[in-house]
């Protein structure tokens, strides 16, 4: 069974940055997407960023574009780990943060990471 270990959230202030890493288990192969969603409070969950298993194709929601970047371990591996470079942070990315993986027509979720901004 796959799993997807979240870490790195926190408080942060505004202007500032955070580094959000994500680690699964459980896969037999190497070529599954992974990404990042939100979700604010009494809001819907959201898409954050994407990224294929090659490293290529990197996708970004137009609230952060420019000021997050995604990247992942870029060896053939069952358990690269994905990254969520975040910078210039803001009030309104105050959100739970997930792990998203998806190969085939299967997705999993990682269990969620508190980010808070603080002004």
């Amino acid at each position: 069974q796959v799993q997807l270990v979240e870490s790195g959230g926190g408080l942060v202030q505004v202007g500032g940055s955070l580094r959000l890493s994500c680690a699964p288990s459980g896969y037999t192969t190497w070529r599954y997407q992974m990404g990042w969603y939100r979700q604010a409070p009494g809001k819907e969950r959201k898409f954050v960023a994407r990224i294929e298993w090659n490293g290529d194709d990197a996708e970004y929601a137009g609230s952060v574009k420019g000021r997050f970047t995604i990247s992942r371990d870029d060896e053939r591996r069952t358990h690269n780990a994905v990254y969520l470079q975040m910078d210039g942070l803001r009030p309104d990315d105050t959100a739970i943060y997930y792990c998203h993986s998806a190969v085939g027509t299967a997705d999993y979720w990682g269990q969620g990471t508190q980010i808070t901004v603080s002004t």
